[in-house]
């Protein structure tokens, strides 16, 4: 089984959400990065782009794929992962910590209430096998 933090919320696209005051980090699930393998190269928004919710962010490219990323909350991205740029295994090693992409300052706080909690992701997860 995946490891699914209970301290973060999840979105359908396999992204995870920390929320920090007005600030939200993402990033990709374990679930995600484990479905993609050995992640090889990821491109990130740049501070100051403004995303809607459901707006691509970036990519992953792995071995196996490319998979664009989709932030689940709106707003303006304050910051990105530069280390991901020269140790893009990261986001295997470690998705929930040094493998955040981006950071958000939100635009509409109340989009996290929609997405899913640790529970109702490992649900999700088992009925997409």
């Amino acid at each position: 089984m995946a490891n699914v933090p209970e301290n973060l919320h999840y979105s359908k696209d396999h992204e995870w959400v920390r929320v920090e005051g007005s600030i939200a980090t993402i990033g990709i699930t374990d679930y995600a990065q484990n479905s993609l393998g050995d992640v090889v190269y990821v491109e990130l928004s740049k501070a100051g782009d403004e995303l809607a919710a459901n707006e691509s962010f970036g990519s992953v490219e792995s071995v196996k794929a490319v998979s664009e990323l989709f932030t689940p909350v709106s707003g303006e991205v304050t910051e990105h992962n530069d280390k991901l740029q020269d140790q893009p295994e990261l986001v295997n090693t470690d998705p929930y910590g040094e493998a955040w992409m981006i950071r958000v300052k939100m635009a509409s706080p109340g989009e996290v209430d929609s997405l899913l909690t640790a529970a109702e992701y490992e649900d999700f997860t088992k009925e997409t096998k």
